[in-house]
């Protein structure tokens, strides 16, 4: 009923996927040199030595910003899809994808009215 062999394919690539980043860790682990000094310890600021300490709070505004452009981003990885295909879906995928850009552009406008685009 239920044949596993025809899923070999699958699983070796699985495994072989799994192995090479933790190969690749184990490797770099072993023909690192190691040397644990001030240097290694103190932060790195574009080679210069770094001013005060290393915590600094943020405002939420570059955090949001972030987001936003997130969002946005995303949103053309979702559209790319519907645009390729687009003919062979027809209407009804163009009022579903015109229904999402609509949500976006209202999330957008909420976003600019709150103030989160801007950067200052």
């Amino acid at each position: 009923m239920f044949l596993l062999h025809e899923y070999d394919i699958f699983w070796t690539f699985l495994i072989i996927a799994s192995l090479i980043p933790i190969l690749a860790f184990w490797i770099s682990g072993l023909l690192a040199p190691v040397s644990e000094g001030p240097e290694k310890l103190s932060s790195y600021e574009s080679g210069i030595e770094p001013m005060g300490g290393a915590w600094l709070q943020f405002r939420i505004r570059y955090y949001m910003f972030a987001l936003v452009f997130v969002v946005f981003d995303v949103e053309t990885v979702f559209l790319y899809p519907w645009v390729m295909s687009f003919d062979v879906l027809g209407v009804s995928v163009f009022i579903e994808a015109f229904i999402f850009v609509l949500i976006l552009v209202v999330g957008l406008v909420y976003a600019w009215r709150k103030g989160a685009l801007e950067w200052s």
